[in-house]
């Protein structure tokens, strides 16, 4: 047996006690065997890893294995991560997919079984997962909880098959992710009550209070769109071991930038105590999920972190069952070429397909949000051209399009604010949840030729531009979601989408971020799916024009 046995000194951070001393810490056969104190002075600390306690691995556009390779390098050792969005497209097949790209990485994945898919029946989604499927789901050892109930109406109303897939959790031990958007007071409670534990869809501190009375623990987010992390901060010291670190949707840039580490750094500048911030950010997901992952401590699995100080949180090495499996920003994890599945019927559409005919009454736009999941909804005076309702640059509302993947129909049309753009156009389908293709654009030429564009690689991102002659796609031939490639490679695509977007006048932060949750009609207030205009606050379609 070969040897494995190796001391690594530092300044250890002994998150539960609370204290920081000067120790080596003695590992073999992949755990902690022995910590001592030493009279040395080390120049760097010991922590145990970070953890994501909620994200979705498909919105990083990277495989898990790829994921892992980036995640790595920032200290993240695990994440408890929801496939729903490949259960959308291929139901329990999708899950599978991550399951067993996961085998390959070291890294410590904590799966869930969706609750959710299709999300609504509002939409055309690639595959429904029965009670059945989760139940069987949940039966297999990979998987270590029930992925977020988003579904809160169907809670709160005693829907059948809701309660169903909570009670199938509860009665193997594992815990009921949330997703509540907004949800307050005896509303909450009560769907809190039914035996969720979670939620990470706070965008107030009030909102996050309530949830916190009724017992549930907060996964504070910031991720690529949802930014909620400086409203909800202060939670962290307030409520330390109720109070979990998340980054929900991470595209591939923002990741190859930092991950969890960053938002240790930040809350720590900001006044929180290093201990209530790390026991968020590295200890409390392991209580809630009983991951396999260890604390730092004699007998746990080796999994840890070096860091350069308590302040900046520049991960120097990572450890992962007692292997360095990132050094200095360099990932150590071998590369798997991903293999490739998908679902997707490539229909093209033509520009007159997109046409609005003029009608009486006014238009019903989305409000996009920088930094927020949520949507408003406007009420403005149509501009109309030749009978038809076209965008309207001079007031920044657009037109919106999200069209059927999975079979040849009619797209559906609505008009938005904020996107800013002047020229050009954009598409993906990464739509959440059903993943359609979506786009927005200035001109229905231009529209119609970033939706084909996605429609010809079979999934990806686009930016087309007729007045430029610029042709641009990202391809994502895993299930239209996630590229083959690696985390740089990846980004470097998108950073060069985002770019074009941004030059043709979008102030938004991540607006291909920000265009896929445009059709997440489970949070409010409108959206559109393919279907059609959807108020999210009564859960129902809308029509485009209103009299009002």
């Amino acid at each position: 047996m070969v040897d494995d046995r190796q001391v690594v000194v530092g300044n250890l951070v002994d998150i539960s006690g609370r204290r920081v001393y000067a120790a080596e810490v003695c590992v073999a056969q992949g755990r902690i065997e022995a910590i001592r104190a030493v009279a040395q002075t080390p120049s760097t600390f010991l922590l145990p890893g970070f953890i994501d306690a909620h994200v979705h691995v498909e919105s990083s556009m990277l495989v898990p294995s790829e994921f892992a390779r980036a995640a790595v390098v920032h200290g993240t050792v695990a994440s408890v991560s929801d496939p729903h969005e490949i259960g959308n497209v291929l139901g329990v097949a999708g899950v599978h997919y991550m399951l067993e790209n996961a085998e390959g990485s070291p890294f410590k994945f904590c799966f869930g079984a969706p609750s959710c898919v299709p999300a609504t029946t509002f939409e055309t989604a690639g595959a429904t997962i029965t009670v059945e499927e989760v139940e069987k789901l949940l039966d297999d050892s990979r998987i270590g909880y029930l992925s977020e109930m988003m579904n809160f109406p169907g809670v709160l109303h005693e829907d059948e098959q809701c309660l169903a897939k909570i009670a199938a959790a509860k009665r193997r031990g594992k815990p009921v992710d949330g997703h509540a958007p907004g949800l307050r007071g005896e509303e909450a409670a009560r769907y809190f009550a039914a035996g969720i534990s979670t939620d990470h869809e706070c965008f107030t501190k009030e909102e996050a209070l309530d949830k916190l009375a009724a017992g549930c623990k907060i996964a504070i987010r910031e991720g690529s769109a949802a930014r909620n992390f400086d409203a909800l901060v202060t939670l962290l010291g307030e409520f330390p071991r109720q109070t979990m670190l998340c980054s929900d949707d991470k595209h591939p840039d923002e990741l190859l930038a930092g991950h969890i580490n960053v938002l240790v750094r930040r809350a720590v500048s900001q006044g929180i105590d290093v201990f209530d911030a790390l026991q968020a950010g590295c200890l409390n997901p392991i209580e809630h999920y009983g991951l396999n992952v260890g604390q730092l401590r004699v007998g746990d699995p080796a999994d840890f972190i070096e860091v350069n100080s308590l302040e900046e949180f520049r991960v120097l090495r990572t450890w992962i069952d007692g292997k360095v499996v990132a050094e200095r920003g360099e990932t150590m994890i071998p590369r798997v070429e991903p293999q490739v599945v998908n679902q997707f019927v490539a229909s093209q559409i033509k520009a007159s397909d997109l046409k609005v005919e003029a009608a009486v009454g006014k238009l019903q736009v989305i409000e996009a949000r920088d930094g927020q999941l949520i949507t408003n909804r406007l009420s403005v005076e149509p501009k109309i051209v030749s009978d038809g309702v076209v965008s309207d640059l001079e007031a920044d509302v657009l037109k919106i399009v999200v069209v059927n993947r999975y079979r040849s129909a009619t797209p559906a049309v609505a008009f938005v604010k904020n996107f800013g753009l002047t020229r050009g156009a954009i598409a993906s389908s990464v739509a959440h949840d059903s993943h359609n293709v979506i786009a927005v654009g200035v001109d229905d030429k231009d529209l119609a030729a970033a939706v084909n564009a996605v429609m010809d690689c079979g999934g990806g991102l686009s930016a087309v531009c007729g007045a430029d002659q610029l042709h641009r796609v990202l391809p994502l031939p895993v299930a239209g979601l996630m590229a083959t490639g690696t985390c740089a490679e990846v980004a470097s695509a998108y950073q060069e989408l985002d770019a074009a977007v941004k030059s043709w006048g979008s102030l938004l932060r991540a607006p291909y971020m920000t265009l896929s949750f445009m059709a997440l009609l489970v949070i409010p207030e409108l959206k559109l799916s393919d279907l059609g205009l959807f108020d999210g606050g009564k859960f129902e379609f809308t029509t485009l024009l209103k009299n009002i």
